[in-house]
């Protein structure tokens, strides 16, 4: 899995719309490559939203199960790697976030 939520400010969203939309196939094969996931596991939303003008446009939240190999320091190459992606679709700076799920309790129907 990741599960991939990615904000972007309204106004942005209608300008980068299509860049946004192009950058999500290389997104989701980088993450699943170096989180070593097989596509069916991934999910992924682009989400408009009002964000305020001092904070940053695009916002992503990524939820994803612990594995010995997701080190802190190869977490946080995933991290840059995506919010480099990100930057060159959206044109701003890129805040992200990370959150692991609890396995004992994370259940998915898909």
């Amino acid at each position: 899995m990741p599960n991939v939520k990615i904000y972007v400010e309204e106004t942005l969203f209608a300008d980068h719309r299509t860049a946004l939309t192009t950058a999500l196939k290389p997104i989701r094969d980088m993450l699943c490559a170096d989180l070593k996931v097989d596509i069916a596991a991934c999910q992924f939303a682009v989400l408009p939203v009002m964000a305020m003008p001092d904070l940053p446009l695009v916002n992503v939240e990524m939820f994803i199960l612990p594995r010995p190999e997701r080190t802190r320091e190869a977490v946080l190459a995933v991290c840059q790697n995506l919010r480099n992606m990100l930057q060159a679709a959206s044109g701003v700076h890129v805040a992200i976030r990370v959150s692991h799920l609890d396995p004992a309790t994370y259940i998915a129907l898909k």
